[in-house]
């Protein structure tokens, strides 16, 4: 019974120490993890805006998967409406 009472302690030291060790690094790694978002959703929807995409036969199947993220991503790019004509989110 001890012996599981201090296993269970070293436990939550050890998930303790690591949330320490990772806590300056979450912005980090949040900030990358939108980046590497941004840069897929350009990919997808590359060909809607004109600009040409060599794997747009991979990515078309994706674009209404990722409609509900659109309105954020290009809000987030700077563009104050919708850059595709046939589709208006604002």
């Amino acid at each position: 019974m001890k012996i599981k009472r201090i296993l269970a302690w070293i436990n939550r030291a050890s998930r303790y120490a690591e949330e320490v060790y990772n806590a300056p690094y979450r912005a980090a790694i949040a900030r990358a993890r939108r980046e590497e978002d941004d840069l897929f959703m350009l990919l997808v929807f590359s060909e809607m805006m004109g600009v040409p995409n060599p794997a747009s036969y991979y990515t078309l199947e994706l674009q209404p998967l990722l409609l509900e993220r659109f309105h954020d991503w290009h809000k987030r790019m700077g563009m104050e409406h919708s850059p595709l004509d046939h589709f208006r989110c604002c």
